[in-house]
């Protein structure tokens, strides 16, 4: 049976309509629940229950990817030119009777195509704020841009996603798909914190400049973070060290630095288009490892600072515990051979990162500077 094309837009619509089946019950409730509330307030339930549907999709796209299913439909965006694995039956019985064991199966095929579903309803939601922040925004004091600039962002990841799979689950791809996701999560939080500031009853927090600078700086740090862990996980570079703190029995043990962080090249191939060397995967493994014993330093540093101001020390005790969270399971990964569960909770918890650390930031202003007046002369008073 001849392989499928990369790209079948014929089950489109339907995939279509099946986001928007999957939309219908949070844009109900939010109905149902709010419709007597402002607009603003209408507008920020839903992107909070987006934010929510969309922490899943990024769980669920873990998990995707650590069961090994995203070729579980090796075409896009439906599977082997269906909306569903139903009608692809006999496509995915004949390519797992040739390869029992390879990228698709059957179970596999429907993990991939709940992926899909999901993502498809999030971007019905997505669209639907965006609409009607354009609609509302006079009357509600708020601004569409937000919700435009999520929109835009989420087909991007959607293009990502489709390249993930057309591109053969290529490094690079699948690791901007992983950051993409989590920039999503970064923006629906912003957009959420502007919508509770349309509202008269909310008030910034408020934060000296040197402390807003150490939140914004510890954002990076955590992104220049995931952006490694996700570069070991699509290289698959997690099982390279076994044992800990050491690798390999070594404090510094052989890494190939320039081969492991090329970062155009496909899945397992190195730069001379030769099989990836097992020093290379040390190298990315290696320095994931040790800048995480930076991040987690300025991580607890932040939370132990957040904790002395009483507007955020519920944030800075969830700020504490997620980074012992994601220090467990990171370990865990390590000395466990990379459990499914430690791995999926290792993305959840950098996402639940990303999510508090850029709430602390929307969510407070700096303190204006205190500029001193000019003296002026009194009469008699020395020049």
């Amino acid at each position: 049976m001849s392989a499928p094309a990369l790209y079948d837009l014929n089950p489109a619509l339907r995939l279509m309509i099946m986001g928007l089946v999957v939309a219908l019950g949070p844009l109900a409730w939010v109905w149902v629940r709010n419709k007597h509330a402002p607009v603003a307030q209408r507008l920020r339930v839903l992107t909070l229950l987006t934010l929510f549907l969309t922490f899943d999709l990024v769980i669920f796209g873990s998990f995707t990817r650590l069961t090994d299913s995203g070729l579980g439909c090796p075409d896009w965006p439906g599977c082997y030119g269906s909306a569903s694995p139903v009608g692809a039956q006999v496509h995915i019985a004949a390519a797992q009777s040739a390869m029992p064991t390879g990228p698709v199966t059957h179970s596999k095929a429907w993990i991939e195509m709940v992926h899909r579903y999901l993502a498809t309803g999030v971007g019905v939601l997505i669209l639907t704020l965006t609409l009607v922040s354009w609609r509302e925004r006079k009357r509600a004091h708020i601004s569409p841009w937000w919700p435009t600039v999520t929109l835009v962002w989420v087909s991007l990841q959607g293009a990502f996603g489709a390249l993930t799979v057309t591109m053969k689950l290529f490094p690079a791809i699948v690791t901007l798909h992983l950051l993409f996701g989590l920039a999503l999560l970064a923006l629906l939080r912003a957009q959420s914190a502007r919508y509770a500031q349309a509202q008269a009853s909310f008030v910034p927090v408020v934060l000296s400049p040197a402390m807003q600078r150490f939140a914004v700086v510890s954002l990076g740090l955590l992104w220049l973070q995931i952006a490694l862990g996700g570069w070991v996980s699509t290289n698959y570079a997690v099982l390279a060290c076994t044992d800990f703190p050491s690798c390999q029995n070594s404090v510094w043990p052989a890494m190939d630095f320039k081969q492991g962080f090329t970062l155009w090249r496909e899945l397992g191939v190195g730069h001379d288009g030769a099989n990836i060397s097992f020093q290379a995967l040390t190298a990315i493994h290696y320095v994931h490892r040790l800048a995480a014993y930076v991040v987690f330093a300025v991580l607890i540093a932040l939370a132990i600072r957040l904790h002395r101001l009483p507007a955020f020390r519920i944030q800075a005790r969830w700020l504490g515990g997620l980074t012992l969270l994601q220090a467990i399971t990171g370990l865990s990964n390590v000395v466990l051979g990379w459990p499914l569960v430690a791995a999926v909770a290792h993305t959840g918890g950098a996402g639940m990162l990303v999510i508090l650390l850029t709430g602390v930031i929307f969510s407070s202003r700096s303190k204006p500077r205190m500029v001193r007046a000019p003296a002026f002369k009194t009469s008699g008073s020395p020049a």
